[in-house]
């Protein structure tokens, strides 16, 4: 890595998501502002908790999101095969891949009986 990207890299801002049963999760600033706001915690970005009552309307939320992405990824490929196009393939990290470790988490903290929390 070069000087000038270690510096841009140092600048980026990072979400670290904290609970007591897991590792910190941390993501950058677009990916954990994105799983914020899916779970309805746009409100609260720079820092915030999860409490254990809201963490099944996490889950099912960033569920949802992902399967919506799923549905759409798949209309777009539907799409192009009836056009006789090929879809071509995306070097994006997709939703499922970036909200997975994030639901781990969740689905750890609920069966343990503890928060999440961020920016503290």
């Amino acid at each position: 890595m070069v000087v000038r990207d270690w510096f841009i890299l140092e600048r980026t801002m990072l979400y670290k998501f904290k609970s007591k049963v897991t590792a910190d999760l941390i993501m950058l600033e677009p990916n954990g502002r994105q799983m914020l706001t899916l779970i309805g915690k746009s409100g609260s970005l720079s820092k915030g908790i999860l409490e254990l009552q809201d963490i099944p309307a996490a889950i099912s939320a960033l569920e949802r999101a992902i399967a919506e992405d799923e549905e759409v990824q798949q209309q777009r490929l539907r799409e192009a095969l009836a056009a006789g196009e090929k879809l071509a393939r995306s070097d994006v990290v997709s939703l499922r891949q970036r909200a997975v470790p994030f639901i781990d988490m969740l689905k750890r903290c609920q069966a343990a009986g503890k928060e999440i929390v961020w920016g503290v």
